[in-house]
């Protein structure tokens, strides 16, 4: 099972991307630095200088209609900012 999920495209991390050579990932929730580092590595073919993690939780919501009470919440997931060496990038397109 690979710890990289799937990588994360928005305008805040293409820009940073672009900017400061940095990344992000939806990685799995056991996963520790040292093996996001490790797996970026051998995915993308980068040397990768610095792993930020964050847990994000699950939120749960509820809504009054007219049917009743709807509850649900949203999955609970774990995100990894990577930067990379000066000089490299990662081309999600053609690598994944």
């Amino acid at each position: 099972m690979s710890i990289i999920i799937k990588p994360i495209i928005t305008e805040k991390i293409t820009k940073d991307g672009e900017i400061f050579n940095r990344f992000g990932f939806i990685v799995e929730k056991t996963a520790n630095k040292i093996q996001i580092k490790n797996a970026v590595e051998a995915a993308f073919g980068v040397n990768v200088v610095n792993v930020n993690t964050m847990n994000y939780r699950a939120d749960r919501s509820v809504k009054y209609t007219k049917s009743g009470l709807i509850s649900g919440k949203t999955n609970a997931y774990k995100k990894a900012i990577v930067q990379v060496q000066e000089g490299e990038t990662i081309d999600f397109y053609t690598n994944i």
